[in-house]
Parts: C-alpha cells; sequence; structure tokens
C-alpha cells in the first residue's frame, strides 16, 4: 500500500536521469526504493530519460538518493543524474508508476540483449513452473532488447512482442511493479507467447511446439546440421565431437580452415575443453555472453574445429532455447560424453547472417539438415561477439576481433559533445557509427561490403541508427577510396553533406577518440591495404595526428613492396615472398617452399616484377606476415583473411614467451627532400629467409621475428616521439589482433617512456573506422564552428 505523508516539512525533488534506464527493471526499482523511504511522486519515461518526482522528509529524500545511487538493478547504467527541488503537492498521497510519453531527441540508452537470467533459468527448469522448458522465458533482467526493437521509447507496441497479447498470468506480472516481470516488454509463457517447430530443409513442418526441441536433440545426437534460430540471427549447429559432421558443414557452408566457434552448456564443460583464467571465465559466463577465444591445448572435440591453431572460440548459452536444446542434447549422449555444438554465423561466407524464416530457408537450405523456427521476429540482425582475453599494461583487458550481440548499442563516450555525424566504415568489416552529443554509436558488424545482401544490411543499419537515436547527422564521413560501397552510398544516396577521410587517417581517430584523447599523438596503423593519400596502398604508418586541428602528417611507413597480381598476391603469399627475395636482391633459390605448387606461375611471376606489370606497390605491415609465413612454407595460398598471419603466430609454440638470442631487427631510414622516414622491414624477411635456408627451426624464426618486430616498431616510435615531443603513441589497425603483438607492443613503448593509446572497446582492425571517421568529422564542425 502507497505510504502516506504527515510531516508538513516537505521536499519535492526532479530527477532526469540518463543512461540504460529503460527496458531494465529500471522503474519498478524505483517504485520500491520510493515507497521503502516512505515517498511519495511518480516515474516515467520520457525522451529526455526517465524522469523521478519524489516528495517526503529531509531525511526521507536522502535515504532514496543513497539507494539510487548503490542498489542499481543489474542492467542499469546511470550516464547523468541532474536533481532539481521543485515545489511540493500538498494534496500527494502515494507513489505512482506513470505510462510512457514519446517525443523526439531522446537522451535513453538502447540496452543490449542480455543472457538469460539465474531466476529464469530456475523457472525453465523447475518441472513445476509453468514456464518448464518454455523457450522464450524471460524478464526486466535478461532477454532481448535491440534486436526486437523498432524505436524508443522501449514498450511492448515497439518491438515484435507487439503481436502476442498477453494471458491474464502475464499480464497481472507485467504490471505488478514489484514483479520482476514488470513492464519486461518481451514477457510470455506458453499459453501467450511465440512458439517454435522443426521444419526438413525445403521448409515442411515435422513437429510444433514441444516435441520440436527434442527431434532437434535427436538430429543434432546423430550427427545431422541445423539452421537454428536465435537472438540476432540464425546458427548453423552440429556436433562439435564428429568429424564428419564438422567437415561436412565446413564443405556444405564453403568455410574451410577458419575456425569455428563452439557453444558448450556450462563452465564445468568449457574446462575440459579449454585453459580458463579468472578473467575468461568472468567474460564466458558475463550477461554479454561472447564467444572467447580460449586456449585448447590438448582439445577432446574434432580437430577440423581449429586446423590452424591450438586456439578455439567457446560461447555459453545465451537464450532459453538454447539452454533447453542442451537440456535435451545431453541426455542423449553416450555417459562421459562432452556436450559440445558448433554454433557458427547462419551465412553463406560473405553474406549477412540470415534473420527471416524463409529468408533462411532460401539462403540456408543447401547447407542444413533441419530447421528450428519460432515466430518471434528479429528486427534487427547483430551476429555474436568475438573477443579474447590480453595482458594489457594495468592487467587482463578485452582484444575484440568482433562486437555485437551483448554489447551494441552500448556508447563510446568522447572527450568532447559535438554535432551529429555519421561514419559509413569501410569495405572489411564495415560498422557505422552515430554521434550525439558526447556519445558514439557504434553499430554491429555488417561484414565485408561486397555482395548486394551486405549493402542492403548497411542500408538498413544506416536508417535504423539515426532513428531509433532520434538525431540527423549533419555529416557524412566516408573512405578516401572511390569504389567502396559505403563511400557511393555517401556520395550518391545519402542527402547529408559528406567528405572523406584516409583510411589509416581514420584508424588513428578511431584510437584517440576511443581513449578519449584530445590533441597530438603519434599512431601506428599497423594493418592490411588501404588507398593512400598518394594513390598507393598504404598499411604500415607512423602518423603524427592532431584531432583537435584536424592535421596529420605522414612521418614514416613500412618499406613499400610489389604486389604481383594485385590482389591475388593477398590471395597467395608466395606472391609476396617472390617479392620481397626480388626488392631485397637476393637469388631465387632452385627450390623454395611453393616451388613444386607454383612451378608454372613463378617465371610469369617474376616477370611481372621486373617489367612493373601489374603490381601495385604497398606499405602493408599484414603482408610483411604474409611473405614472411610464405618463406616458412606455412602458406603459399589462404582460405580465409589473416590466415597466413595466424599460422605464424602459432608457429611460435612454446617459444611464444620466450626471450631469443638474436631477435630481427631494423630502422628508420631518413628520407631526402622532406619525404617520410623508411621502416626498412624487409631486413625483418631478409633475416627469417636467411634463417630458413639455413635449417633454423620455424618456431625460432616466428619468434626471432614477433619479438624483434616489437622491438623495432617500439625504437622507431621512441625516436619519433623523441624527435616531435609527443609521449602518446596509439596503436591501431588489422595486425593487432595478433596477440603477441598486441599484449608486447605496448608493454615495450612503457618501457621506454612513452604512453600506449591501445583499443579495449573495438576491434583494433577495420571494425573500428566507423568510430574514427565520425569522431574526425565531429571535430571538423567543431573547427568550422569556432573560425
Amino acid at each position: 500500500m502507497p505510504t502516506q505523508l504527515s510531516s508538513p516539512a516537505l521536499f519535492r525533488h526532479r530527477y532526469t536521469i540518463t543512461g540504460a534506464v529503460q527496458g531494465v527493471g529500471f522503474r519498478p526499482f524505483i517504485y520500491r526504493i520510493a515507497l521503502h523511504a516512505g515517498l511519495t511522486g511518480n516515474v516515467r519515461n520520457s525522451p529526455e530519460g526517465v524522469i523521478i518526482e519524489i516528495q517526503g522528509k529531509s531525511s526521507e529524500c536522502a535515504e532514496f538518493a543513497t539507494a539510487l545511487r548503490e542498489e542499481l538493478p543489474p542492467l542499469a547504467r546511470i550516464v547523468t543524474c541532474d536533481m532539481a527541488e521543485i515545489p511540493p503537492l500538498e494534496s500527494e498521497d502515494a507513489f505512482e508508476i506513470l505510462q510512457s510519453t514519446g517525443g523526439e531527441g531522446h537522451s535513453v540508452l538502447i540496452s543490449p540483449d542480455v543472457a538469460t537470467c539465474p531466476d529464469c533459468l530456475n523457472d525453465i527448469f523447475d518441472i513445476k513452473n509453468h514456464r518448464y522448458l518454455y523457450p522464450f522465458t524471460n524478464c526486466t533482467n535478461c532477454g532481448p532488447r535491440y534486436t526486437i526493437t523498432r524505436s524508443i521509447p522501449y514498450d511492448r507496441d515497439k518491438t515484435s512482442m507487439a503481436c502476442f497479447p498477453m494471458c491474464e498470468s502475464c499480464t497481472e506480472e507485467y504490471t505488478n511493479p514489484l514483479d520482476r516481470r514488470f513492464h519486461a516488454q518481451p514477457n510470455a509463457c506458453p499459453k501467450c507467447g511465440p512458439e517454435v517447430w522443426m521444419t526438413d530443409n525445403a521448409g515442411k513442418e515435422l513437429y510444433r511446439k514441444e516435441p520440436s526441441l527434442p527431434a532437434a536433440a535427436r538430429a543434432l545426437a546423430e550427427g545431422k546440421i541445423l539452421a537454428v534460430k536465435g537472438l540476432g540471427g540464425f546458427h548453423l549447429m552440429c556436433d562439435a565431437r564428429s568429424s564428419e559432421a564438422v567437415q561436412t558443414l565446413r564443405q556444405r557452408k564453403n568455410r574451410y580452415g577458419k575456425p569455428l566457434a563452439v557453444m558448450v552448456p556450462d563452465m564445468d564443460t568449457a574446462r575440459q575443453i579449454a585453459t580458463i583464467s579468472d578473467e575468461e571465465e568472468r567474460w564466458l559466463s558475463g550477461i554479454e555472453r561472447p564467444i572467447v577465444i580460449l586456449s585448447t591445448p590438448s582439445s577432446p572435440l574434432a580437430p577440423e574445429l581449429n586446423p590452424d591453431t591450438p586456439d578455439l572460440g567457446l560461447v555459453l548459452p545465451y537464450t532459453p532455447l538454447h539452454h533447453v536444446l542442451f537440456f535435451l542434447y545431453k541426455k542423449l549422449l553416450p555417459k562421459g560424453a562432452i556436450p559440445a555444438l558448433v554454433a557458427t554465423s547462419g551465412n553463406l561466407s560473405s553474406e549477412p547472417i540470415s534473420i527471416g524464416n524463409r529468408e533462411a530457408i532460401n539462403r540456408l537450405g543447401s547447407i542444413a539438415d533441419f530447421f528450428v523456427l519460432h515466430n518471434r521476429d528479429i528486427l534487427i540482425r547483430c551476429d555474436d561477439s568475438v573477443m579474447r582475453v590480453i595482458e594489457g599494461s594495468d592487467g587482463p583487458q578485452p582484444l575484440f576481433y568482433r562486437k555485437a550481440r551483448g554489447f551494441t548499442p552500448r556508447p563510446i563516450f568522447l572527450d568532447h559533445a559535438g554535432p551529429s555525424v555519421f561514419g559509413t566504415g569501410p569495405e572489411l568489416k564495415d560498422t557505422l557509427c552515430v554521434t550525439k552529443g558526447d556519445q558514439a554509436f557504434v553499430s554491429q558488424h555488417i561484414g565485408t561490403m561486397e555482395n548486394l545482401e551486405t549493402f542492403s544490411f548497411f542500408k538498413e543499419i544506416a536508417g535504423h541508427l539515426p532513428a531509433i537515436l532520434q538525431t540527423s547527422p549533419e555529416l557524412v564521413v566516408h573512405d578516401l577510396h572511390p569504389d567502396y560501397m559505403s563511400t557511393r552510398w555517401a556520395t550518391e544516396e545519402s542527402r547529408t553533406p559528406h567528405c572523406a577521410i584516409q583510411h589509416h587517417i581514420a584508424h588513428a581517430h578511431a584510437v584517440m577518440a576511443e581513449n578519449a584523447f584530445s590533441g597530438q599523438a603519434i599512431i601506428l596503423a599497423l594493418d592490411g591495404t588501404g588507398y593512400g593519400e598518394d594513390g598507393t596502398l598504404w598499411g604500415g604508418e607512423f602518423l603524427l595526428v592532431d584531432n583537435e586541428a584536424c592535421t596529420h602528417t605522414r612521418l614514416a611507413h613500412f618499406q613499400p613492396l610489389p604486389l604481383p597480381g594485385g590482389e591475388r598476391a593477398i590471395r597467395e603469399p608466395w606472391r609476396l615472398a617472390l617479392s620481397a627475395l626480388v626488392a631485397l636482391g637476393e637469388d631465387i633459390p632452385g627450390t623454395l617452399p611453393w616451388t613444386s605448387a607454383h612451378k608454372k606461375e613463378q617465371p610469369l611471376v617474376l616477370s611481372m616484377l621486373k617489367k612493373q606489370l601489374n603490381s601495385p606497390t604497398s606499405t602493408s605491415c599484414g603482408r610483411l606476415f604474409d611473405a614472411v609465413a610464405a618463406i616458412l612454407g606455412l602458406c603459399s595460398s589462404i582460405d580465409y583473411e589473416a590466415q597466413a598471419a595466424i599460422l605464424l603466430e602459432t608457429a611460435q609454440g612454446t617459444m611464444r614467451d620466450v626471450q631469443v638470442h638474436k631477435p630481427y631487427l631494423c630502422e628508420l631510414r631518413s628520407s631526402p627532400d622532406g619525404h617520410p622516414a623508411i621502416f626498412e622491414s624487409l631486413k625483418l624477411f631478409q633475416q627469417a629467409f636467411h634463417d630458413a635456408q639455413n635449417g633454423e627451426s620455424r618456431s625460432t624464426i616466428s619468434r626471432r621475428f614477433h619479438q624483434g618486430l616489437v622491438i623495432s616498431l617500439a625504437e622507431a616510435a621512441q625516436s619519433l616521439a623523441l624527435s616531435t615531443g609527443i609521449s602518446h603513441v596509439g596503436l591501431t589497425g588489422g595486425v593487432l589482433m595478433n596477440k603477441t603483438l598486441a599484449e608486447r607492443l605496448p608493454h615495450s613503448l612503457l618501457k621506454r617512456g612513452i604512453t600506449p593509446l591501445t583499443h579495449t572497446q573495438l576491434p583494433p582492425g577495420d571494425a573500428c573506422i566507423s568510430l574514427g571517421q565520425a569522431a574526425y568529422g565531429q571535430a571538423l564542425l567543431r573547427k568550422k564552428s569556432s573560425e
């Protein structure tokens, strides 16, 4: 019952709170602490945030303020909290939760999708509970948010649950402020909510509701491949213990070599497969539930899961459907068998993840044997997030490879507020970014912009993100490359003013923005290839960037290396190794690791190099890794991006943490006439080549290369820092996904008195570029407004 207020000394406070405070149980939390403190007033969602008015004695108001600060619900996150005194209302005698109000320009953060909470799991596996084994159980502390939401405020009529009227029991929970399902927008039960069914690969229904998941579990136990509709899209799932099932999936999906993620039911199972630290366990079992890359030196699962590396990505179930499926699947396994299922994105290679039932059947029917479908629509595609834990300068920290489900669209807080700007991202690993005030909202992973399906996804999010944030960007910033789909969208389809920024300059602005750093910094952009300002391909750059003045200087770069055959050289690293040998003036041995496989092609490639035909030059750091991998015979051609670099890092083996004798070193060489200095990177390749010719082991060569590159980069950065008087060095680019460099290079800079700036909120690869573009555009608009 509402508490009566009898004291004449009344105070009334009005709070305006922004942050992750809608759809996370925040209003019932306010209701409870207000009642406990003996206050009257009200709380409501509004465009400005959550508006709270409390009235009571001074001590009661103070008690409320303390609880607000110290007892937040698990998913709530306050960004701003403004309080003002307003006149008391003498006639008020209760505390109420009012209806939400709509409007433009809201200041509310959208909540990401959240893994099933322990309370809901108890409901699901309580045989006496009416939600027993119900695969759509949720409450305000868990469940879908972003992927089912059309607009803000986050109310049921604005989600894909609008078409499921709640039964009497669910309505009672939904309207009771003391129930944990109060205003849980996806709230449902078997009587009134979504349902699941199973079909063959042509879409013919086989089972509906209760029999569906037991049948799916049987199919998985029999080695079949299933397409399972999840939270942000479909998974392709099969028995991770079965080499035959894994090989069949790889063949059908046309995905060879690249590691496949594995879902396991719990931490006990995960520990049977991988070596797991406390920090890795925290991420694995946290509410975001990313795929975590872990060391699996003696994995009991199918070796075809990760043929190139001893590391494997594990993820725990994050939806009730996953939990129920594992509950049923485990019952069918032989005693002692490890329950583990491949859980890879439901798509064909290079296409976006499938979300619709008909779409999935059309696109995945040639891959899956059966489909597990349901009728809760996924409105927004969102892949699983992928990360690993590395040893940072201040202890364990995340290194993201893909940031999406569980995190998107949490903002990155910038050093300055500014106008709204839209960053389109690059061509590979595309994301989008929209700024609003001092917050940058980076989209989920879009993918590689090389087909119409991905471009359609790009345009979906390009429309959705500004709309759901209720902001109108004043500027669109795109890549310098004129032929990127994202560039063409910005210049031909968007009606907003636009400008370009070079790929690696955007990388620089991204790492500075992520660290809320303003001013001048030296940036090491260690990447694959990006279209440079001089028309060549950049990728190993030492940049001086001022993100307040919006200026930059190319101080130095890796030695240019011709790419014979252009893009083909990236797919065939042996061409890069041959190019490096020619550039160094080395005699070409009669036998090289690729001689038998490419005997006829080698003379043609040598001729191309000699005549400089179809051999664009690149300063790419990533291509250096490819060339060294090829000269060691690790990889003459690749099946997936970064395969050669992964094999080269893996080749270190047990020597990875050993300080080896004679690491390969190189130096900066100044250039005449004010041109950028040259980082003599080919000397690293040359030393690796000589050691290989002399019979040195791959592990020693790989370790000498990695250790020497770290030392040489740190010494070059130190030299540039001393000459410019700048003490901050940013590290960005896809090469920083290499665990050895990501861990060792910041430490090496610190030892030399340099403060490193690193990525901890976004991947260091191309997925961060949209942030850099948007941050640059915001700074550019601020600069113009002050002139």
